[in-house]
């Protein structure tokens, strides 16, 4: 059959059946882990030499260090004025909602070494150690141990520079990363064909590790932040996209396949390449996707900022500990700082809350353990979250750029 032949139905019916496995054999279930990790570290180990040559090519395409700085301020500005939009979105939310109140954890009954790797991180993290950590020991090395893509970001632009002033004998070494790109992009579509299994594996590991009745009261917290998520894309990006001449939803419906890739797998990066495509194929100009989307997996976390202010004050409500007004705009602002430049892989979010909850010292961070067991299942809507802010994004400052083809938009949103 021929909708059987379509990606978003495979990858909808291995999600399908990894929910069954993990359900009524959970045993299995843990085991098709080894599915879903293939699949993503099949991904990952693209996305280093993929963000480079994205955006080497985007900055030396510009032809103008001038506006790969406007680009670069712009997206930056629009980043972080839509962070601060989710912070305090989930703020209020977990305010109002209280999805906390009635636990009654006594803080004496934490077990702290539930999340002692996790605190750990987050102690030896600080502000100049993040600056610090953007420049590599070596060139390579961006590459090979950190893991770092603001340490790929750097020397990026720092390659794309030198491409644009050096003139005619540049054009060689940009040609050979335009080759290079074609290869990288087309391997990644190549491992897209295995999305519906490793969709499979990573959701029938998640529903067999934790299962989902075992949660009892923590639904609550999972319900409200949901909830959050999908008021954001409602009250915060819609208006966006609205003002900027296309619905969001439509854009949605759009990439329901990429959409469906992240759900499985609880991970944005598995759509890098997919995304990309189809935003250019929206319209947007190359250079500006080249620059903003790899940018924004670092900077423009949507998803991952609501779950920070949420999760630390669910964490205060459910030991009984009220939180001063002072208190929780100091959490506010540390999220601020502690959101930019954190990853977009499963797990960072966990580490980037131990940061910030540290900030108040009312607050036990082994109270994260409450809500460990379940922070997988919130990595999802943290990653969905994030991967549709990310092309909301790359829409918006292109038609700020004047580089976006609206006829274009408008025909493939309305398809």
């Amino acid at each position: 059959m021929k909708i059987l032949k379509s990606l978003y139905i495979q990858v909808l019916i291995g999600i399908s059946f990894g929910i069954v496995l993990g359900l009524f054999a959970p045993e299995y279930g843990v085991k098709m882990k080894i599915l879903g990790d293939t699949f993503i570290n099949l991904l990952k180990m693209m996305i280093g030499p993929i963000i480079f040559t994205t955006v080497v090519l985007g900055v030396s395409h510009s032809g103008d260090m001038k506006k790969v700085g406007r680009v670069g301020g712009k997206a930056l500005l629009y980043f972080e004025t839509v962070s601060n939009f989710a912070l305090v979105l989930g703020l209020l939310a977990v305010n109002i909602f209280k999805p906390g109140k009635g636990f009654n954890v006594d803080p004496a009954s934490l077990d702290s070494s539930v999340v002692s790797e996790f605190t750990q991180k987050a102690k030896e993290s600080s502000m100049v150690d993040f600056f610090l950590s953007i420049i590599p020991k070596t060139f390579t090395d961006a590459f090979t141990s950190s893991g770092n893509l603001l340490q790929i970001l750097f020397l990026a632009v720092l390659f794309g520079y030198g491409i644009t002033h050096v003139g005619e004998a540049g054009k060689p070494v940009r040609n050979f990363f335009e080759s290079l790109s074609y290869i990288l992009f087309k391997i990644v579509h190549l491992f897209m064909m295995f999305a519906p299994l490793g969709a499979f594996g990573a959701m029938a590991f998640t529903i067999g590790k934790y299962g989902v009745s075992s949660f009892g009261p923590l639904l609550s917290l999972m319900a409200t932040f949901y909830f959050t998520c999908v008021l954001f894309i409602v009250l915060i990006l819609f208006p966006i996209g609205k003002y900027c001449g296309f619905s969001v939803f439509r854009f949605i419906r759009y990439i329901k396949e990429e959409l469906l890739t992240v759900l499985g797998t609880s991970s944005s990066e598995s759509v890098l390449v997919p995304m990309m495509t189809k935003l250019e194929k929206l319209g947007c100009s190359k250079s500006v996707v080249g620059l903003v989307v790899p940018t924004g997996f670092s900077f423009n976390l949507d998803g991952t900022n609501i779950y920070l202010t949420m999760a630390a004050v669910f964490v205060a409500q459910a030991l009984n500990i009220d939180l001063t007004i002072g208190e929780q705009l100091s959490l506010l602002f540390v999220a601020t700082l502690t959101s930019q430049g954190a990853s977009g892989v499963t797990g960072a979010g966990f580490i980037t809350l131990a940061a910030t909850l540290s900030v108040v010292p009312t607050v036990p961070v082994a109270g994260l353990a409450l809500i460990f067991g379940i922070d997988r299942f919130m990595s999802e809507a943290r990653a969905l979250t994030n991967t549709i802010g990310n092309g909301v994004a790359a829409i918006v400052i292109s038609r700020w750029e004047k580089e976006l083809d609206t006829e274009k938009l408008n025909k493939e949103l309305s398809c």
